[in-house]
């Protein structure tokens, strides 16, 4: 049995379809070498590996008990997921029913040692996914401590210069007017 089927998806939505396509072309070509025939895919957009309830990925996860594919093609371990314990307990669920999850750009064995480094690949998305999360929180704290914008809605008040919030004094007065109107 050599069906397969790919899993990929992108995190964000400043990101597009290339990524998608990037990661088809890199799974197709890891299933030829492989001699496996891909009989679908699952896409999730704009999804972080972070969680899994991405609609696609649920999909495929309930499709691996119904013996319609033999192996799920990523094109890393992060593409599954980036939360070890989704990444463990989902694996055990494909591997219970029959699935292999191949990894087309982590070369993962079948042995002893494919345990050690796909737990250590597990680990190291999920650091990543932590440690981005970190760096974007300081980088908004330091850009706000700046006065500078960090996108979203406009501020009533306010308008932007040069990347920086600086007071509409037409709208300020509005502002100011509410704020006299609640003391008295």
């Amino acid at each position: 049995m050599n069906r397969a089927v790919i899993y990929a998806r992108y995190s964000s939505d400043k990101q597009n379809e290339q990524s998608i396509e990037g990661q088809f072309r890199v799974c197709k070509e890891f299933a030829n070498k492989q001699n496996l025939d891909i009989v679908g895919s699952y896409v999730d957009r704009a999804q972080s590996g972070k969680y899994d309830d991405r609609t696609e990925f649920q999909k495929m996860m309930r499709d691996s008990g119904k013996d319609l594919f033999d192996y799920v093609i990523i094109y890393k371990l992060a593409s599954f997921s980036r939360n070890k314990y989704d990444s463990a307990v989902h694996g055990h669920t494909l591997k219970k029913n029959g699935v292999r999850r191949l990894s087309a750009m982590e070369n993962i064995s079948n042995g002893p040692e494919g345990i050690l480094m796909e737990s250590m690949l597990e680990g190291m998305a999920e650091y990543y996914s932590l440690e981005l999360e970190q760096k974007v929180r300081r980088g908004i704290k330091e850009n706000l401590l700046k006065g500078k914008t960090i996108g979203g809605s406009r501020l009533y008040g306010f308008r932007t210069k040069d990347s920086k919030h600086v007071i509409d004094e037409d709208e300020a007065q509005v502002i100011n007017n509410i704020y006299e109107m609640y003391n008295n």
